[in-house]
């Protein structure tokens, strides 16, 4: 029986204000780039009660094209794209770790201290 990968909660939240404030994936990762916050969504995407504010995505690009100087990123992906090569470069470097234990296993067994003191 395999493990099933959670998503973390970092990546949880940018899920769930994607479906709370109906934003694509462009305006999750434009946030992301910009570093916003996405607890503070609430403030931004006010337009209702507050007319003068533009609405959340029309905010975030603006902001993002005065920032970059671009209307998008180049290279768009998912928050689930993102955990899922985050996850499979994590399991590459622990094959890649056990390999290495594989190939050198007299240099676990070696002590900095014992090495020092002889």
């Amino acid at each position: 029986m395999t493990k099933k990968n959670k998503i973390p909660d970092k990546y949880q939240i940018w899920i769930d204000v994607r479906k709370r404030y109906h934003l694509s994936d462009i305006h999750i990762q434009m946030a992301r780039e910009l570093g916003m916050n996405p607890k503070k969504f609430g403030k931004i995407a006010n337009e209702k009660q507050e007319p003068w504010k533009a609405p959340l995505p029309v905010f975030i690009e603006h902001i993002y094209r005065k920032h970059f100087g671009r209307d998008r990123p180049a290279d768009v992906k998912s928050i689930e794209e993102v955990f899922r090569a985050k996850e499979k470069k994590k399991e590459e470097r622990r094959k890649k770790k056990e390999l290495q234990k594989e190939v050198n296993p007299s240099d676990q067994n070696t002590n900095s201290f014992a090495l020092e003191k002889a």
